[in-house]
């Protein structure tokens, strides 16, 4: 399941839930996710796990932004090391936000049909909106 989240880590958008097996940059190519942003004219930030996402021409502005990953025979420059630094800072709160909807104990227990899923996690995605906004 892929969420969306603003810049001060409240959740905006859930995606679908599939199979446990499905990747997540898996998942945003079949939602069409950065068609969807360059279209709304957003943009996100992605972790490691989204790299190789964007494969848009070098000329255009990014949809996803994410961090560099070193290799074992490419270790990364300094200035790598801090553009993952920075960008670690900006998803400090997304990750937040993601843990507040991480709390709702019924999510380790959900062993059903995915449209059963996607629907009990959009629900639990307005009551956790609701919940940290007192």
């Amino acid at each position: 399941m892929i969420a969306l989240t603003d810049d001060r880590g409240r959740l905006l958008w859930v995606s679908a839930a599939r199979a446990g097996r499905t990747s997540e940059i898996t998942a945003c190519r079949h939602d069409k996710l950065t068609d969807r942003l360059r279209a709304a004219g957003l943009g996100a930030i992605a972790d490691l796990g989204f790299v190789g996402l964007d494969d848009s021409s070098p000329d255009a502005d990014p949809a996803v932004i994410t961090g560099y990953k070193a290799a074992r025979n490419r270790p990364l420059t300094r200035g790598q090391k801090l553009s993952n630094k920075a960008l670690a800072a900006v998803r400090a709160p997304v990750e937040h936000g993601f843990a507040h909807l991480k709390n709702w104990r019924v999510l380790g227990k959900v062993r059903t049909d995915p449209k059963w899923a996607t629907a009990l996690v959009r629900a639990l995605l307005v009551l956790t909106n609701r919940e940290v906004s007192r």
